[in-house]
């Protein structure tokens, strides 16, 4: 179906944004760089124009973030939990600023959004960070005698000041998973967001003084290209953290690298989901083809990798159909949008021309929505393609728009060997009945979060990252933690 654009109005769709400063040392201040307009991906139209951080302001934003690094590496475990839990409790109270943010520079629909881009990332990601803050993570190593008796430590640091830079699809969840575990280690931050969705950043910015954060703990800067080259390889910043693209992921590491800086990297995906002989297809088919197409398939854990056994393949197919007839695709402020616009129509360019050449060169669409789509915005009707080679680029490469690709498969070391047959490593999903061979077939997938029969909620206490061209590093949980944290041994005689 296609959501009317004629729905009555919401409250919040009206929204303008209050702010378009940067935050800089816990100061707010002008911007002095480029200015572009930032798009509603839904209307096209501008919401707002912004101006991107100078040369200097840059500078500023990282000498602030190194000066505040000592006096809040100091504070104790429980001081900066307080702080993150009362940064928490002022994003809560701010939902209704930020949903309105999201939705329409985005384009997520409100259904969506609400949870998933807002409360799950404040209420459990930021919440859990506040936690594992508290914990202290001194490993007594105990005794050792040679050549004399002596006793270890290992201690862990924060790295110092971090380099936050975050993709367009998910403004406020991919900050948090930075910033969380970040200030939770100890460090400082800068944080800069996708230039094609700045604003929920800069709102972040306003409720970041609001919390009362210590002036420089945390910084706002907005711009392109050329602020992302100069925060990468800046020799004030100690660990950059990305999540984005493979081939931007390359070029950040190129960047830190100039000065050995570390690097975070959650990057692309082109994920399998891996369908056994002895699953019951019409159980399962509306809920995989829903979770793909969400937030308009901008995901990079995306399991539009279909692998289904050849004996239950005519059979998905059918159940599939129901799934498309529930893809509402349309205007994201109506509760039954779950499809949303892409972000701009270059990238929504992009999403057709991989249907397209998927279909010149054999492909098939197997199963589409074919609703006519409004007549404003980015949006791309989910489709589903099949009768397609495992090297087709449509197979092979992240498109990261509402299609999908579904391949039939003999056995299950074959069903193994095309789930790795990839650049990609970041997530799978196994469908099976049987628990042990779900368990074996899970263990042989290469990727770095695998899913049996659906999993469940993104964990805040479980890693996140990927294999490959996925990735480098892991964000969430201790292992998320980690990243943020410099190892220290300490020896003494006794």
């Amino acid at each position: 179906m296609t959501a009317s654009t004629d729905t009555a109005q919401h409250p919040m769709r009206d929204w303008v944004p209050s702010t378009r400063t940067l935050l800089v040392g816990g100061e707010m201040r002008d911007p002095e760089g480029e200015t572009w307009e930032v798009l509603n991906p839904a209307t096209e139209e501008v919401i707002a124009t912004v101006g991107g951080a100078s040369a200097a302001q840059v500078d500023a934003a990282v000498a602030a973030a190194r000066e505040a690094f000592p006096a809040w590496a100091a504070l104790s475990g429980e001081q900066r939990s307080a702080h993150l839990h009362r940064f928490a409790d002022v994003l809560e109270k701010a939902a209704d600023r930020l949903l309105p943010s999201i939705v329409n520079e985005v384009g997520t629909p409100v259904s969506l959004a609400r949870y998933l881009q807002v409360k799950m990332a404040v209420d459990e990601h930021l919440r859990w960070a506040a936690e594992a803050a508290k914990v202290d993570r001194t490993v007594h190593l105990g005794g050792y005698d040679k050549p004399h008796p002596t006793e270890s430590d290992v201690v862990h640091q924060p790295v110092g000041v971090v380099a936050a830079i975050t993709g367009y699809n998910y403004p406020l969840n991919l900050a948090i998973f930075k910033f969380g575990a970040a200030l939770a280690a100890g460090c400082t931050v800068v944080l800069l967001p996708s230039p094609r969705t700045p604003l929920t950043t800069l709102l972040l910015g306003e409720l970041i003084q609001e919390a009362g954060l210590p002036a420089g703990v945390m910084n706002v800067l907005i711009g392109g290209a050329d602020v992302g080259r100069q925060l990468s390889a800046h020799r004030g910043v100690d660990r950059v953290s990305f999540t984005g693209s493979d081939g931007v992921g390359a070029k950040i590491m190129e960047q830190a690298a100039q000065n050995l800086a570390g690097v975070t990297l959650e990057l692309g995906g082109k994920s399998a989901s891996i369908v056994m002989p002895d699953v019951d297809v019409t159980k399962i088919a509306v809920e995989m083809h829903l979770r793909w197409s969400r937030n308009g398939g901008q995901g990079c854990a995306a399991l539009a990798r279909l692998l289904v056994h050849e004996s239950r393949y005519d059979q998905f197919l059918a159940a599939g159909a129901a799934a498309f007839d529930q893809m509402v695709v349309g205007d994201p402020w109506d509760p039954a949008t779950n499809v949303g616009p892409m972000i701009r129509p270059d990238h929504k360019a992009r999403v057709l021309g991989f249907v397209d050449e998927a279909v010149q060169v054999g492909g098939t669409k197997l199963l589409e929505v074919t609703r006519p789509l409004p007549e404003k915005g980015y949006f791309v009707n989910p489709v589903l393609l099949g009768d397609l080679p495992h090297d087709a680029r449509a197979v092979q490469e992240e498109i990261f728009g509402p299609v999908a690709v579904v391949l039939p498969f003999k056995d299950t070391e074959e069903a193994i060997r095309l789930a790795n047959d990839t650049a990609y490593g970041l997530a799978a999903n196994v469908w099976c009945d049987d628990p042990v061979e779900a368990r074996r077939v899970a263990e042989q997938v290469r990727a770095g979060t695998v899913w049996i029969n659906g999993g469940g909620g993104m964990r805040p206490d479980a890693p996140f990252g990927g294999y490959g061209r996925s990735g480098v590093g892991r964000e969430l949980g201790e292992w998320g933690m980690k990243e943020y944290l410099e190892v220290k041994h300490i020896q003494w005689r006794v």
